[in-house]
């Protein structure tokens, strides 16, 4: 068993049988292949949520400054994370997270950069249309509808791969590929509001 799967077994084990999440969507889910997974970000629980949850081991950018807490920084690295610098504008970061697309695995963002104090979804970043447009990946979008309380039912939405085609093919601006994915997430959020108990 890698560090990884032990992590998710772990973090499943304490965090099931407080929050009940659900999960529907996953027959969306590319079986291989890069996947561009970005979710909407309203705790700071959502990066292991969406870890345990998704059926592919997925690669998360965390900011920066996670890695200068010892031991945390060694736990994270071995769950697939690796540092980025807010505003997601860390060339070495942006470097990575190609490569990631380019082996054929999973890289999770949260577009909106950081968690909504509302609990609404705000704007997305531009890094997220720069994954989805300078790589072939499958972009997915995920929905997280809380709300994050003991015994209350969380509901994680995996969304249809996004075509990113027609963007790719009129060498669009991130912006433009961004907007696209976050609208596929709001879309996600309207389709299952209530849906929670």
């Amino acid at each position: 068993m890698t560090f990884y799967s032990f992590a998710r077994f772990v973090a499943n084990t304490a965090l099931k049988p407080i929050y009940r999440y659900e999960v529907e969507g996953l027959e969306h889910f590319p079986k291989e292949g890069g996947v561009l997974l970005c979710s909407n970000h309203i705790n700071n629980l959502d990066p292991p949520v969406v870890g345990i949850t998704a059926p592919r081991p997925v690669h998360f950018m965390a900011k920066e400054e996670l890695f200068s807490v010892p031991v945390l920084k060694d736990i994270i690295k071995a769950c697939n994370a690796f540092p980025v610098k807010r505003g997601m504008s860390d060339r070495e970061a942006l470097r990575k997270g190609l490569g990631v697309l380019k082996a054929g695995e999973v890289l999770g963002l949260f577009p909106e950069g950081t968690r909504s104090k509302t609990g609404e979804l705000g704007e997305g970043l531009a890094g997220a249309g720069f994954f989805a447009l300078r790589s072939n990946a499958h972009v997915v979008p995920c929905a997280i509808i809380g709300p994050y309380k003991a015994f209350k039912r969380l509901k994680v939405i995996y969304g249809k791969p996004i075509d990113m085609e027609r963007l790719r093919g009129e060498k669009a601006s991130p912006e433009a590929a961004t907007e696209l994915i976050m609208a596929e997430i709001r879309k996600l959020i309207e389709e299952h509001k209530g849906v929670s108990a």
